[in-house]
């Protein structure tokens, strides 16, 4: 969800700006001071220092499309490479984070743990780097939003960012936006975006564009979270509840929900695959993920709550399987996309999306351990004319926008 923009180290809310970015989520509050890696229990069921023996990361680099990084925070000190600003406001660069979102995302990805003293965010993926690209704050022109983050996918695949994570919504679709999803697919690139946390099945862009791995968000229960959007287009799930992690003033803890954190973790798993195995094309560490999928599906159907499952990396590191075809990409709705005349009108949009990316099963190679319990899991443009649509995802937005600043305020 988007966030109204915050200065002087305060913690932006999860809130949303009229028909144009929606953040897909990072609702935080401080919390008393202590370890944040005690309180990552994400990482203790995903067994991340197991599998740190095996991979970091190493080797991959994590392009962040969002408010940018700090590169000075301790936790990314020397995680952060040069990227690019594609925000003509607030002042700043790619490394000048105007809300805190963007540095929490590179945190929860390739966190050193060296903040708060040596008691900071450890990421997933602590080993890979991290290309910030700074998007524009949510109040300023969001109709150009599709056309920036467009920009933004472009530049991350031409510098060989082998994962892309987008933990933002742009409101809307745009043909520059599918065109720059595949131009990075093309380059060998995958993407990842959050769903959106409305709790409701109308799953964001860019995770509903074909061929971006849309990321929903479950708790500790291995079970959707309230606030994460639902619906077919939803492919693959991580945690995203009570996720822990360094302040973005750099000092204390705060504590986070939603998908933007699931995403920065499914992104994290693919980084810690991919350098295992350079080799590999972005279609089949893809595949090996949904290989390996977990509970409480084990990737041979989906469900519109979490898709094919929950990502589990470290089964995939132990027993990838066969990672299958390289130039075979192994969603369903890539192929139904680009098997699809004309593109839709405005006004026939909901009715394809509705039809996009259906209970088929993913083209997977078998593999993984097989358990899916969860012990086991240890785990075309939309114009500024298409006035109808615009006020129809406006409403939409101000509703979330309420809905969010409630729960972070506690009022009704």
């Amino acid at each position: 969800m988007a966030a109204r923009k915050q200065h002087n180290g305060r913690w932006r809310g999860v809130v949303s700006g009229a028909v144009g970015l929606l953040l897909a989520g990072v609702a935080a509050t401080p919390a008393h001071a202590e370890s944040v890696r005690e309180k990552q229990w994400h990482l203790n069921v995903m067994q991340a220092e197991k599998m740190w023996r095996t991979s970091t990361g190493k080797g991959v680099t994590v392009a962040v499309i969002d408010s940018g990084v700090n590169d000075e925070l301790a936790d990314l000190q020397g995680q952060v490479l040069p990227g690019k600003d594609e925000a003509p406001e607030p002042p700043g660069d790619e490394h000048t984070d105007y809300d805190g979102h963007g540095s929490t995302m590179a945190m929860l990805i390739a966190g050193t743990g060296r903040g708060n003293g040596g008691k900071g965010t450890w990421g997933l993926a602590p080993g890979a780097k991290i290309l910030p690209i700074r998007t524009p704050d949510p109040y300023v022109n969001p109709f150009s939003l599709p056309a920036r983050l467009s920009k933004a996918i472009r530049f991350a695949a031409d510098s060989e960012a082998r994962v892309i994570n987008i933990s933002l919504d742009s409101g809307m679709n745009s043909s520059e936006l599918t065109k720059a999803v595949k131009y990075a697919l093309d380059k060998g690139s995958l993407i990842f975006a959050g769903t959106g946390n409305g709790g409701n099945s109308d799953v964001a862009y860019p995770a509903k564009v074909p061929g971006v791995v849309a990321v929903g968000a479950v708790g500790r229960n291995l079970h959707k979270t309230q606030e994460s959007e639902f619906g077919p287009q939803v492919d693959i799930a991580a945690p995203g509840d009570e996720i822990y992690i360094t302040c973005p003033t750099g000092k204390g803890v705060c504590k986070s929900h939603g998908t933007s954190a699931a995403t920065a973790l499914a992104s994290a798993s693919a980084a810690l695959i991919w350098s295992k195995h350079p080799d590999w094309t972005n279609n089949q560490v893809l595949r090996v993920m949904l290989n390996t999928i977990g509970a409480p599906t084990d990737g041979a159907k989906r469900n519109d709550s979490i898709g094919y499952g929950i990502v589990r990396p470290r089964v995939a590191l132990e027993k990838p399987g066969d990672p299958g075809p390289a130039d075979v990409y192994p969603l369903p709705d890539l192929k139904q996309a680009t098997s699809t005349s004309p593109a839709p009108s405005p006004s026939e949009a909901a009715t394809s999306d509705n039809e996009q990316n259906s209970a088929a099963a993913p083209v997977t190679t078998g593999g993984g351990d097989g358990g899916s319990s969860t012990t086991t899991w240890i785990v075309t443009g939309v114009g500024a004319a298409a006035l109808m649509g615009g006020a129809a995802a406006a409403m939409a937005v101000r509703k979330r926008r309420a809905a969010a600043h409630a729960h972070l305020t506690g009022r009704p």
